[in-house]
């Protein structure tokens, strides 16, 4: 005779209706849940817009299990909806089971090893006419100035395309959406309306077009080519892609992936580049040693460790959220189909367990050591591990290089920026105030190739 099924229970967590938890998570997010995990132990539970309780958990024991758990149970796209009025409901990041499995499949070609490296001086010449634009010996914001420099390099990665109309309409157009889509408001529209009925919006639907009027039409004209085979752009190789059953990608879907990559592919990477200059002008022996070893052409085993230590203690996306499809049993509660389990990169990487005086700023901890893979997780982890991953480590590594490379950074007694909400990612609230002086050596010696990860 079957033993009946233990009683669902959520751990503890702090009082109080919906509105308020909603309301103390968006005002001081990451001091909100600091102070949770002080009360409540490693694992607590908030009520927050999006149906059911959310779980957050901050033990590394308990994301591998959620990272490494069936996919059929764990489903990441629902945790995702707030982003399907910008991406659409193809996106790799929007669907479970077989049909994310079968776009992250065609979406990996791009970003493999000699692939993306050959986007390398392609990344170079960006940066370096971006740089050399820089006010010099007066504040400049670098957050701005490195979605510049990262919208620019995805967009022609994806496309191809040099310069021209075309491109110059599909920057504004993004530009523009981003924008009106990241407002703090706009979220709080999204959450309150849902997904669907806000993407229904004639305003958003204006936005939406003038992205399509010029990814539309760059997709049909590209299916025509004659050359396709021969062409290294992410666009002509995802044209080609076909899944395990000889199929290709549709118009809507590959409209979905390219704004998906589009999106994704600059907007984080800015956001920890420009993190990762505010810490820098923070830490001047961290500076110092940065530029010694870029500038004499050396390995780039300090650029590696600032770059992990940058997205340890200031990761982009704080959290990762997965919708239970079964009942599962999670930290001794058995949790019931509907929950939200919440892996919380912000919590994993400040144990001082895991990361001592994890607050703050030591690249030295990273020499000689890798990372863990359940201990850091600025990408996620599992099947739905960042496919852009790779690629946004080697971006940081040749843009922040080239910066260090042809200026000087001053560095500052300023207190660090508070973090700022942008949608679901977390920027500089000064946007990463820098003041740089221009270098009369400029360019030498000669970079030394760099290696993701």
């Amino acid at each position: 005779m079957n033993e009946p099924a233990a009683p669902f229970s959520f751990p503890a967590g702090p009082r109080g209706p919906m509105p308020w938890h909603a309301a103390q998570f968006a005002r001081d997010t990451w001091g909100f849940l600091a102070s949770c995990r002080e009360r409540f132990g490693d694992t607590f539970t908030l009520d927050l817009p999006g149906g059911g309780k959310w779980v957050f958990l901050t033990d590394p024991e308990h994301v591998k299990q959620v990272y490494t758990g069936d996919p059929r149970i764990f489903h990441a796209g629902e945790g995702n909806s707030i982003l399907l009025p910008l991406l659409g409901k193809h996106s790799v990041l929007l669907l479970d089971e077989k049909p994310h499995l079968r776009q992250r499949k065609l979406l990996l070609p791009p970003f493999h090893g000699k692939r993306m490296a050959g986007y390398e001086e392609l990344m170079r010449q960006i940066s370096r006419d971006t740089i050399d634009a820089w006010p010099t010996g007066t504040p400049l914001k670098a957050w701005p100035q490195m979605q510049a420099i990262t919208l620019e390099i995805i967009m022609r990665a994806v496309f191809g395309v040099q310069e021209g109309a075309r491109l110059d309409r599909l920057r504004e157009a993004l530009e523009t959406l981003m924008a009106e889509v990241t407002k703090p408001r706009t979220m709080m529209l999204i959450a309150l309306m849902g997904e669907k009925r806000f993407a229904r919006l004639p305003a958003v639907q204006r936005r939406l077009r003038a992205v399509d009027e010029v990814l539309m039409p760059e997709i049909a004209a590209r299916r025509l080519v004659s050359d396709l085979d021969e062409r290294n752009d992410i666009l002509s190789m995802l044209l080609q892609a076909r899944d395990e059953d000889g199929e290709l990608m549709g118009d809507r879907e590959l409209r979905d992936e390219l704004m998906t990559l589009l999106v994704a592919g600059h907007e984080t990477t800015a956001t920890s580049l420009s993190w990762a200059l505010e810490r820098l002008v923070r830490h001047p022996e961290a500076l110092q040693r940065l530029q010694d070893e870029v500038r004499a052409g050396e390995s780039d085993e300090w650029m590696t460790a600032v770059i992990r230590e940058t997205m340890r203690l200031c990761p982009v996306i704080s959290i990762t959220v997965r919708e239970l499809q079964e009942p599962v049993e999670i930290a001794g509660h058995r949790l019931p189909a509907g929950a939200r389990v919440v892996p919380c990169i912000h919590l994993v990487h400040r144990r001082p367990d895991l990361y001592p005086d994890p607050d703050a700023f030591v690249p030295e901890r990273w020499l000689g050591q890798n990372p863990g893979t359940y201990t850091w997780i600025p990408f996620g982890g599992g099947v739905r591990r960042c496919l852009g991953a790779s690629f946004a480590l080697f971006e940081m590594k040749v843009i922040l290089g080239e910066i260090v490379r042809s200026m000087d950074l001053q560095t500052t007694t300023a207190p660090g920026e508070r973090m700022r909400t942008r949608a679901i990612t977390r920027t500089p609230g000064g946007q990463a105030e820098i003041v740089v002086a221009r270098r009369p050596e400029v360019r030498a010696p000669e970079p030394v190739a760099v290696a993701a990860g």
